[in-house]
């Protein structure tokens, strides 16, 4: 059984990048909403010749018929030419647009690319090593066993509420190492990723590969109203329609903070779906085995936590791991909202022509968590994790040290933490208080504050 199940958590490979063409239609690297041609012969054939104009339209043909939606990480999209005569009244300066005005426009497509931040970040940011990665992993598990021997050994009421923060810490740094499993920035071996992702996120009831997939939607469409998948915004429509109750439950704390094991079943307001079912909305056919497989590892956790509850009885095992399990939902509820909202600025969130990834990306936030950044594997440093999530949590920092001179404007400094980050609960309570739903229509839109809220 125990080699099935391992046989069954392999994932599957990234679909293999194409080289640039050597002809048609390309951006130039000096101002990206320049289009040139490259040549006009292919192997000394002539774009006009019939032989090639029938190879051609068997292969648009061809390309037109498949569905690329969730095998891409950074769609490109090359500027039409009818967006130049919107960007006249705006200016480059400092790293960022500004409008007529000279205040900077965060919802204005930057006069970079995507390819301008990967080629700042040094090469070795790029590289995975196992065996650092494996490295973290003990280091976090032999922190867990030592807190739960601890205070089961001290089981004293002065001990309890220190174990409790500790260990829900803890359990979310467990969270994070899957979550790199998940990206494939743990390691270049897909099975390691997927056995070290099951055994790490099955042990604080995740699904690993449901949540994989589901996060993977998340990063291919960050920033888009309708396609993204973790706490994107409501449009209005939607908004009114919710009931009291769930308007309360979603934008007052602490209700929020324990969305997680909700959202693993039923997805957010305006979505279907379940993260445990292979037929949800939000695989596909051929993830049905993994799918099956994760559900299987988190029933398999479920079981072995009741039966240390008739073994060991159930105070203890809530003492032991449901409290702290709760604390870590709670980090992962908190840390994933921040990472997308409570700026003090309104951040664009974009619909149709106006979306791309890279505009999408630049919409996330880096948040400073203090004493907790090493803890939690610096998540921390958000923005380039979400437009290059194959980088190892280790080189983040430097990687987004090396990328804040081509962001410039569009990056957003994080307020600096003390050594504990409770200024972001005053930001998580500053936004749920604001940022309610954003416009049925209007493809860049900003959140909007229903005034029911706020009285």
């Amino acid at each position: 059984m125990a080699t099935w199940v391992l046989s069954e958590c392999g994932l599957k490979p990234l679909p293999p990048t194409f080289p640039r063409p050597k002809t048609g239609i390309v951006n130039s690297n000096s101002n990206p909403s320049q289009v040139r041609f490259l040549s006009t012969k292919h192997n000394g054939v002539s774009f006009s010749d019939p032989k090639f104009q029938s190879r051609r339209s068997f292969t648009n043909s061809s390309f037109r018929d498949r569905n690329f939606g969730l095998k891409v990480s950074a769609p490109l999209r090359v500027t039409p030419i009818e967006e130049e005569e919107v960007k006249k009244d705006v200016k480059i300066n400092g790293g960022g647009v500004e409008n007529e005005v000279g205040e900077f426009d965060p919802g204005a497509p930057p006069p970079f690319n995507l390819a301008d931040i990967r080629a700042a970040i040094p090469k070795h940011c790029w590289v995975k090593d196992p065996w650092k990665s494996m490295s973290y992993v003990a280091r976090d598990v032999i922190v867990v066993l030592g807190l739960a021997a601890g205070a089961a050994y001290l089981n004293s009421w002065l001990v309890w509420p220190l174990y409790w923060a500790a260990q829900g810490t803890m359990f979310w740094a467990l969270f994070v190492l899957g979550h790199d499993c998940g990206h494939g920035s743990f390691s270049n071996n897909h099975k390691l990723n997927s056995v070290v992702g099951h055994l790490l996120h099955s042990s604080i009831l995740v699904p690993y590969h449901g949540w994989r997939i589901s996060h993977r939607t998340h990063h291919q469409n960050h920033g888009h109203v309708e396609n993204d998948e973790s706490w994107h915004p409501l449009s209005e429509k939607i908004f009114r329609s919710l009931d009291t109750m769930t308007r309360t439950l979603r934008f007052t704390v602490p209700f929020p903070l324990l969305a997680y094991p909700v959202y693993l079943f039923s997805r957010s307001p305006g979505k279907t779906g379940s993260h445990f079912h292979p037929d949800s909305d939000l695989f596909v056919p051929s993830e049905r085995n993994d799918v099956i497989t994760s559900t299987a590892c988190w029933s398999a956790m479920v079981a072995i936590l009741v039966g240390l509850g008739f073994l060991m009885g159930p105070i203890p095992l809530l003492k032991l791991y449901g409290v702290p399990y709760l604390i870590f939902v709670m980090w992962l509820d908190l840390v994933t909202y921040l990472h997308h909202h409570g700026h003090e600025d309104k951040l664009p969130w974009y619909r149709g022509k106006e979306w791309s990834y890279l505009r999408g990306g630049l919409t996330t936030l880096d948040r400073d968590y203090g004493w907790i950044n090493n803890i939690h594997h610096d998540i921390g440093t958000h923005v380039i994790h979400h437009l290059f999530p194959q980088i190892p949590h280790y080189h983040l920092i430097e990687a987004t040290e090396a990328a804040k001179p081509v962001l410039g404007k569009y990056y957003k400094e994080p307020k600096k933490s003390a050594l504990l980050p409770f200024h972001l609960i005053g930001d998580l309570v500053r936004s749920l208080r604001r940022d309610h739903y954003v416009s049925d229509t209007g493809e860049v839109v900003y959140y909007q504050t229903d005034s029911d809220l706020t009285d």
